[in-house]
């Protein structure tokens, strides 16, 4: 019979064992980065990287030629160095011999291999094959041709200049993937890709939980030699409602938090946009200019004769306060968007006069509308969805100051966006989020052959003179003189007012206070490789 002693240290011992389980569980709790999307990601598959929430993801696990710093410029990736012809129309892109696909059973012996020319071949190519369906095949519109001339040279012809097109391939659809892989009847490279990213693939129960684990053949140093990312892990959670992830959040349950919502930002942020005195010591808050422009748009050719008349458009835009808007609807964030659609945080943005506040000046316009017109009393309805009805009522009360009376109406978001695609709504509300850093992405609104459906030209707005100018940026090669073009353009839009810029949008990321190098940039990607998370005291 066993003595007390005995069962005394082996309690002693299973509770030394479950004390050291729980330390080092607490010890890899820091090196797990966690963040909730409210919008389920519906695929893995770069080629799919339409929307933010794949967008994220994909960037976490792949790679392409170039990537884009935080101040948006264009740096190398796979491709260590390139050479662009004098015409402006050749690339040709020298590929590292150190980047390596995530490690996999289906690669064979060696559960690996290091990217080669012919995987861009491919990769590009399944963007273009119908078949896919990719919605990333407008990317390589302007390539007349692309081929790997050997494993480390990759070269790209385009049918025309455009001095954009490195912005282009730095967005996630123009990733590379592996043919081998890919195309394997035993795997589905949607839900189970294979990447070259700082992070690989772990698992993934949709609508539930994403984990992605850290890639040890991670090919990024920093600046000591020190292999990246410094992250263990990332778990992306999917709780779909954005209060209940903020309240995540605050209980520490979630590293971070991405854009203001209504429904915590008053919680937060003080009216100016400064953390509440509250979170103060648990908290990070950074902010920066995002490449996306909020306005409310004008179907020139639809059925409503007011909206058509520019003194009508003019007289709108001068009639209400922007500043007052992003004081007390948005806490602070936002810049007014006085100066056109191209936004702040743009090389090409440039501050001239353009619609400031000036109720007698849209009165006066308004008044010379109905002089000669001879309407006295014009309809116009505002179509938006219930996410933006603080922003509309607001704008329904500034314009009823002037004369105008407004209605709201309020649809779904994706019927809201197939009636301004098709023409069934004649004043929508819009925002515009640029691809990449180009100040064409928001100029192409305006493109007569852009026309919606097929083209993002929902207002049908026709100028010759500005798809003049459109065209001739495209031809030139030097920066200066094309973001010259660029705001001609912008001025033009403004002057003719077939849109009513509302705000330049700011990026809003919280942290929690032991989260270091989260970093922020125009686009609002989220680059997870530098980020250390520090254990909490």
């Amino acid at each position: 019979m066993k003595s007390t002693s005995y069962y005394i240290s082996l309690f002693c011992i299973a509770l030394t064992l479950c004390s050291c389980k729980k330390e080092a569980d607490k010890n890899r709790e820091h090196l797990i980065f966690r963040y909730n999307e409210d919008a389920n990601i519906t695929s893995l598959d770069p080629a799919f990287s339409k929307v933010q929430t794949n967008i994220w993801a994909c960037n976490h696990l792949f790679n392409g030629l170039v990537q884009l710093d935080e101040q948006l410029n264009v740096q190398p990736d796979i491709a260590k160095s390139w050479l662009i012809s004098e015409e402006g129309t050749t690339y040709q892109f020298t590929l590292r011999n150190d980047v390596y696909f995530h490690k996999s059973a289906l690669f064979g012996k060696d559960s690996t291999r290091n990217v080669k020319a012919y995987d861009f071949e491919y990769s590009f190519n399944r963007i273009l094959d119908e078949k896919i369906a990719s919605p990333g095949r407008w990317i390589l519109q302007n390539v007349a041709s692309f081929r790997s001339i050997n494993d480390s040279i990759f070269q790209i012809q385009l049918k025309q200049p455009f001095p954009g097109f490195l912005g282009l391939l730095s967005m996630k659809y123009a990733s590379v993937v592996p043919k081998e892989i890919v195309e394997n009847p035993d795997t589905d490279f949607r839900s189970h890709p294979i990447g070259t990213g700082p992070f690989k693939f772990k698992m993934w129960e949709e609508n539930v939980k994403l984990v992605l684990r850290k890639n040890s053949l991670y090919y990024e140093k920093d600046t000591y030699g020190n292999n990246l990312p410094y992250l263990e892990a990332v778990a992306i959670t999917f709780l779909p409602d954005k209060q209940s992830g903020f309240l995540q959040f605050i209980q520490g349950k979630l590293d971070f938090i991405s854009g203001l919502d209504p429904s915590y930002k008053d919680e937060i942020l003080t009216q100016r946009g400064i953390l509440q005195e509250k979170y103060k010591d648990e908290v990070n808050l950074i902010t920066g200019p995002y490449l996306n422009t909020e306005y409310l748009g004008f179907r020139l050719d639809g059925s409503n004769s007011a909206v058509k008349n520019k003194n009508i458009r003019q007289a709108m835009n001068y009639g209400f306060d922007r500043k007052k808007l992003i004081l007390y609807l948005r806490n602070g964030m936002g810049t007014p968007a006085t100066s056109g659609m191209i936004p702040d945080g743009l090389p090409s943005f440039k501050s001239f006069a353009g619609y400031d506040y000036n109720p007698e000046k849209a009165i006066q316009l308004i008044e010379k509308y109905k002089k000669e017109t001879g309407d006295k009393l014009p309809q116009i309805v505002l179509s938006t969805n219930a996410s933006y009805i603080d922003i509309a009522e607001f704008l329904q009360r500034e314009w009823q100051k002037i004369g105008l009376n407004v209605a709201v109406d309020i649809n779904p978001p994706s019927t809201l966006r197939q009636a301004i695609s098709t023409g069934k709504v004649t004043f929508f509300r819009a925002s515009w989020i640029a691809d990449y850093p180009d100040a064409e992405n928001y100029l192409s609104l305006f493109y007569s052959k852009n026309f919606a459906p097929e083209g993002p030209n929902y207002t049908h707005f026709i100028n010759e003179k500005f798809d003049y100018l459109y065209e001739k940026a495209f031809r030139e090669t030097d920066v200066e003189k094309r973001n010259q073009l660029y705001q001609e353009m912008d001025q033009l839009i403004m002057n003719e007012a077939p849109v009513i810029p509302l705000f330049y949008d700011k990026v809003a990321r919280f942290s929690r206070k032991n989260i270091q190098n989260l970093g922020i940039n125009g686009l609002n990607m989220l680059d997870l490789k530098r980020v250390k998370k520090n254990p909490l005291k």
